[in-house]
This record gives C-alpha cells, sequence and structure tokens, in this order.
C-alpha cells in the first residue's frame, strides 16, 4: 500500500499542507459544493457487512459512509480504503464511471476525508471484496492531516490528549473501548437476571462519606453550600435497602482528589451492589461468577494476559484470610499475636514501614498484607476477613472480633474489588465513625463530619446485607490486557500543556 502523501507533499511543511486543505474547501464552497452544508446522508449498509456478507450482496447496490484512510492508483482509477465503525472496505473508482468532472473531484479528496458511496459490490481479479463505485459525496472536509499512516499515533501522551485520532489509527484502542462496552452490558444483565434493581443516587453530598479518600469540593451558589462530589454510593445504596428495595445496584462515577497512576485516575467508575439477606460469602460467589462469565461471553476463553502474566479465570478462585496470606508468604502469625506492640514489632521485623500508621494489632496486619504480599498475588485470590481497623464499615467476624467479615479480590497485583457482610447496628457504626474521625480530624477537616442521617436510617432496622463493589475500569484492563487505566477511559485526566 502506498504511503498517502506523495514525495511532493513530504517536502511541504505542515503550514502549507494545511493551507492546502484550506483552499480545497475554499473552492468547493465557491462552487456551491460546501461538505458543511449537508445535514444527512442516508446510506444502507456498513463496511463489515460487506466482507461478512459477501454471497449475499455480491452484484448488489449498496450506499455506505465513513472515512478515506488510503488512496491508490489516482491514474483513470483508484482504490481506496473506507473505514466506518464496524470497519473497512476497499472502494474502486473509475474516471469512466464517475465521468472526467467528478472523478477530478474526487482525485483532489485528501486522506481523512468524509464521504459517502453508492456502487456494487463486487471481488477484484486479486480476489478483494470491493465497491465499485457509481457516485462519491464528500461530506466532511478533513482540515488536518492525520498521522503518517504506517506508524500510526505511537505518542501516548499525544493519544490520551486526542482521544478522537487514536481512535482512528489505533484499531486496537477502539477494541478496548467496544470490551468495555460489553463488559458494562454483561454486568447490567448479570443483575438484572439476578433480579437487581438498578438505581442512581447523587453524586453532589452534602457530607463526604463511604470511604476513606479525599474528595474534590465545589460550591453551590444558590444555597451558599460547600459540596462534595462522591468518593462512594455506598450509604445511598445501604439507604434504600433499609427502605426495603433488596437487591439494588448503581453504575457510576466517583471523584477522588488523589494521586494518578497506571491504575489511578481521579474520576473512574465503579458498581456497587447490596443485597439483603446475603453475606460477604455470597459477593464473593457472586463476584467470581460475574468475571468469570464476563471473560468467557466477551473473550471466548478463560485465559488472559495482563501485565505480562498469564491469567485463569476459570472459576474455583482461590480463597484466603489475609492472616492466613501474611504467615503464608511472611511467615508471621498474627492469629498468635495479642498485644498491639508485639504486632507492630512483627511487622517492623519484616521490614514494613509503620510510619505514620496508628500502631495497632489490626494496622499491622494490613500494612505487613498490603506492603508485603499484594504484591505477590497474581492469579485470582480473594483476602477475607480484614482487620476492623480499616474496615469501618464492615460486620465484625463473630469467631474473631478484631476481624471482619470483608473480602478483596486480587488479580496480577491489583484489587479488583471490595465487599463487606454489611455493617447493621447502628450502636457499633457511630463508636466506628467517630473513631476514625478522631483519629483523621488533625489532617482533613472532612473528617470531622458524621453522617447523622445514615446513622438515623441504621436506626430504622437494616436487614443482614452483602455489599460489593467493583471498579469497572480495572476489569476492562484484565480483559484487554491494558497496561494503563488511560487506556481504558475514554478521556483520562491530562496534566494541562505549559
Amino acid at each position: 500500500m502506498e504511503n498517502k502523501n506523495t514525495p511532493a507533499q513530504e517536502e511541504l511543511s505542515l503550514s502549507e499542507l494545511l493551507q492546502i486543505r484550506r483552499d480545497k474547501l475554499a473552492d468547493l464552497q465557491k462552487a456551491g459544493k460546501d461538505p458543511f452544508a449537508i445535514v444527512r446522508f442516508e446510506r444502507d449498509t456498513a463496511c463489515r457487512q460487506i466482507t461478512e456478507d459477501f454471497e449475499e450482496l455480491e452484484g448488489k447496490e449498496v450506499t455506505i459512509a465513513g472515512r478515506l484512510m488510503s488512496k491508490r492508483g489516482m491514474g483513470k482509477a483508484s482504490f481506496c480504503d473506507l473505514h466506518d465503525m464496524s470497519g473497512k472496505v476497499q472502494i474502486y473508482v473509475r474516471v469512466d464511471d464517475l465521468g472526467e468532472e467528478e472523478y477530478e473531484a474526487f482525485k483532489k479528496l485528501d486522506i481523512g476525508d468524509i464521504v459517502g458511496v453508492t456502487g456494487t459490490v463486487f471481488r477484484t481479479r486479486r480476489g478483494e471484496i470491493s465497491v465499485h463505485t457509481g457516485a462519491v459525496t464528500l461530506l466532511s472536509k478533513s482540515l488536518l492531516p492525520l498521522p503518517e499512516k504506517f506508524h500510526g499515533l505511537k505518542d501516548q501522551d499525544l493519544r490520551y490528549r486526542q482521544r478522537y485520532v487514536d481512535l482512528i489509527m489505533n484499531p486496537e484502542t477502539r477494541r478496548n473501548f467496544e470490551i468495555r462496552s460489553k463488559f458494562v452490558k454483561y454486568l447490567r444483565h448479570f443483575l438484572d437476571e439476578r433480579g437487581y434493581m438498578e438505581v442512581e443516587t447523587p453524586v453532589l453530598n452534602t457530607i463526604s462519606g463511604g470511604a476513606t479518600a479525599r474528595p474534590f469540593i465545589t460550591h453551590h451558589n444558590t444555597l451558599n453550600l460547600d459540596m462534595y462530589m462522591r468518593i462512594a454510593t455506598e450509604l445511598h445504596l445501604k439507604r434504600l435497602i433499609v427502605g426495603g428495595l433488596e437487591k439494588v445496584y448503581e453504575v457510576g462515577r466517583i471523584f477522588r482528589n488523589e494521586g494518578m497512576d497506571t491504575k489511578h485516575n481521579p474520576e473512574f467508575t465503579t458498581v456497587e451492589l447490596y443485597e439483603a439477606y446475603a453475606d460477604f460469602n455470597d459477593m464473593m460467589d457472586l463476584f467470581e461468577a460475574l468475571l468469570s462469565g464476563a471473560a468467557k461471553e466477551i473473550l471466548g476463553t478463560y485465559q488472559t494476559t495482563w501485565q505480562g502474566e498469564e491469567i485463569d479465570l476459570t472459576p474455583g478462585w482461590r480463597r484466603l484470610t489475609m492472616a492466613d496470606a501474611v504467615k503464608e508468604y511472611c511467615g508471621i502469625d498474627f492469629m498468635a499475636i495479642e498485644g498491639d506492640a508485639e504486632a507492630v514489632a512483627a511487622a517492623k521485623s519484616a521490614g514494613v514501614d509503620m510510619e505514620g500508621v496508628e500502631p495497632t494489632w489490626g494496622h499491622a496486619l494490613y500494612e505487613t498484607f498490603d506492603q508485603k504480599v499484594e504484591q505477590m498475588l497474581v492469579q485470582p485470590t480473594f483476602i477475607t476477613m480484614h482487620p476492623v481497623d480499616v474496615s469501618p464499615l464492615a460486620k465484625r467476624s463473630a469467631k474473631f472480633p478484631r476481624l471482619t467479615e470483608r473480602f478483596e479480590l486480587f488479580i496480577c497485583h491489583s484489587e479488583m474489588g471490595n465487599a463487606f457482610s454489611e455493617l447493621n447496628d447502628p450502636i457499633d457504626q457511630r463508636q466506628r465513625f467517630q473513631k476514625q474521625m478522631e483519629l483523621r480530624a488533625g489532617g482533613d477537616e472532612e473528617a470531622g463530619m458524621m453522617d447523622e442521617d445514615f446513622i438515623t436510617a441504621l436506626e430504622y432496622g437494616m436487614p443482614p446485607t452483602g455489599g460489593l463493589g467493583i471498579g469497572i475500569d480495572r476489569c476492562v484492563m484484565l480483559l484487554t490486557g491494558a497496561d494503563s487505566i488511560r487506556d481504558v477511559i475514554l478521556f483520562p485526566t491530562m496534566k494541562p500543556l505549559d
């Protein structure tokens, strides 16, 4: 395939190329053929449909539309690749079919122009399925040249800032977002089939709560009131459980005023779901069925590659308590340790940094896992029974009161979701909120607030409930093999250019 630029064009500066395209547009407008005046074009066939249904469409007239991505020939006949959302198809254009005037106009089209084509489906002598063009209509003039075809748009920063160009040039980018769409669709179907009701809760709140994260703060002018963009949907969804909606879920954007790296973006998407009369074991079963089922449905296999690791999502994932995981990987038996000081000393002996961490048994266990064990978990592993100290919304274990009925799922060193047997004791909940506020009040003004209405809701009575929060972006990274969260968010947050 020829490069889209001729040698003469390659010698032109960008400013000259831009001017040439604008001059072409001006000439069209003077001739009364302004492409931007066209408001609608009726097509009857998608590009991929032509190749997939060739036997049915051969010899029939079709009308397609899309972006010109290559041009070859340019004597008395030309071959071009036309791309639409479904894929691409070759079009064959001859002067004998269009006439001299129309063919000359066609030859002036640029790579990137959007055109409508009517023609007959056929197969060339070389065997390529094509459309023998009878009419071409310029629908939109591309005034900026696309990146050079053979190299595409490779600059990562530019790909994120100009996602529209990235989608035009890189088929793998489009695949990522097709998989994302399929995953969200599968997720909704999966939950709907199990009797869950999809709901919507506020993005703006007068109190920041439901997770330990720094919120974004905005201001409501009419009320003269500072408000917080939600850092979780949890507390509102549990209010609905109190209200008798026994199975609810919400797919929504979450906002956290924190750092950015390959696994974090200040705004991201989660699904949170709650089921009355269920516990965290039910949530484990549901999460495993959801994610393994999505892989099988979307990828056609339980096997995938992520971050250089071969991941097996075949159901039957390992389930391990946090204390057992630390004992297995670090050799420290926290369940045999009683005192806070002894636990902290054991953590430090394993090289755990306890600086700035509350010196308790629970924090020592959690930090040991977080710093020393999490990075070793590659295959799907549920880590259960988290300390109360780091789980203010989870129900205590009846057998081990220092622990909670909570799990996190880890795949390839990454947390994929978080679930509890939800705390429904309003007295215990108030005490935990109060302790959390006291610990954080020195560093976070927002930590000095308690959601009194949520406590009131619990006082009306919430049934035993299982809750689960899943990071949709992380799941899509797993299914697509993306190394960065920015590869699965259409318009990720970027640092402004200087």
